[in-house]
């Protein structure tokens, strides 16, 4: 449903509308072949999947030129609905499961999207920086600070400062405290009305 895309994206161009469509067709084609998604989740791909993915944009823009890192990206999320909405930015979308790069090599080449680079590997291993990094709940915070250690720009770009973008969801007090990170935490049902949103919030640190 792009509609769902469209209501809070309203000034899509008619390529990024095509795209957006194709993704309704090609993941559920792509999830009989290997599994990147829960069976159950599938028909909630616009919803639980792409929005859920461009929370991150309205939380802040992406400047022309800026070079982001999806870690753990699974079959592309929030990568490439990220990478559709910012055909001016680079993304780099690592995951350790071959099977799941595959797809995201796949569905980025059939919607002609030229920002994406998917990389089968340990996130640990990359060695390029970048102005952000995102991910959705890969792993705990905790672990997730030793594996981007060095991967942000010195250079600033944007509108706020380099750093990690996060996507999870429930209560985050005990895991924040425990990681030592100085986070700030905001709710996606800021930006989204839909129920779904109501547990989800966007973890934010800078790293520079």
């Amino acid at each position: 449903m792009v509609s769902l895309i469209l209501k809070y994206f309203p000034n899509l161009t008619e390529n990024q509308i095509a795209q957006f469509e194709s993704l309704g067709k090609l993941y559920p084609f792509w999830n009989e072949q290997i599994n990147v998604i829960s069976r159950k989740d599938i028909e909630g791909l616009y919803l639980k999947h792409i929005l859920h993915s461009l929370a991150i944009a309205k939380f802040t823009t992406f400047k022309e030129g800026s070079k982001i890192l999806d870690i753990g990206t699974g079959g592309g999320f929030p990568g490439i609905p990220l990478a559709i909405l910012y055909p001016d930015c680079q993304f780099v979308l690592v995951d350790s499961i071959g099977k799941k790069i595959k797809v995201v090599d796949e569905i980025s080449s059939t919607i002609g999207l030229k920002n994406v680079t998917a990389i089968h590997g340990r996130a640990e291993k990359i060695k390029d920086q970048f102005d952000f990094i995102v991910s959705r709940a890969v792993t705990s915070l905790q672990e997730f600070k030793h594996w981007i250690k060095g991967k942000t720009k010195v250079s600033q770009n944007n509108y706020i400062k380099n750093g990690v973008i996060y996507l999870k969801g429930g209560d985050l007090s005990s895991e924040i405290k425990q990681s030592g990170l100085n986070c700030k935490v905001f709710p996606i049902s800021k930006y989204f009305d839909e129920p779904f949103f109501e547990t989800k919030s966007i973890v934010y640190w800078k790293t520079r």
